[in-house]
């Protein structure tokens, strides 16, 4: 069996939040938003659609527990999600928290000015805290 590859993009961009069952779940390094990606970890997959009736539930089911895990711990307003792969064509979900007044509100988060890197401490109390909300 091949070893899963994570598109180098995802890999620069973002850190490891957790792996459960066939899928990461990676914290985006834009400290203006908490926003999760979920990857199925299979190699070869763009589209929601290439995944198995099985995997598509489960992928449903796995996006449904980090919205409702982000919306627990950031007390946010929406969630925000989708799959676009225009600029990374792996397969995997943007699962945004998003409150009225924050950068870009209403408006969608994707390309809005330049990205805010979080610092060690900060990503490292929120990573601690999503893998709690997760489990």
């Amino acid at each position: 069996m091949e070893s899963f590859q994570l598109h180098p993009r995802l890999e620069k961009d973002s850190f490891l939040v957790e792996r459960f069952d066939k899928y990461q779940i990676r914290l985006l390094n834009d400290c203006r938003w908490p926003w999760l990606l979920l990857i199925p970890q299979q190699n070869g997959l763009s589209e929601l659609h290439d995944l198995t009736i099985t995997d598509q539930k489960q992928f449903a089911l796995r996006t449904n527990h980090c919205a409702k895990a982000m919306m627990q711990l950031t007390k946010c307003e929406k969630i925000n999600s989708g799959v676009l792969g225009n600029v990374v064509p792996q397969l995997h979900i943007h699962v945004i928290a998003r409150n009225e007044g924050d950068p870009n509100w209403p408006n969608p988060v994707w390309g809005f000015e330049t990205t805010k890197p979080y610092a060690d401490r900060d990503r490292d109390e929120l990573i601690a805290k999503l893998r709690s909300a997760l489990t």
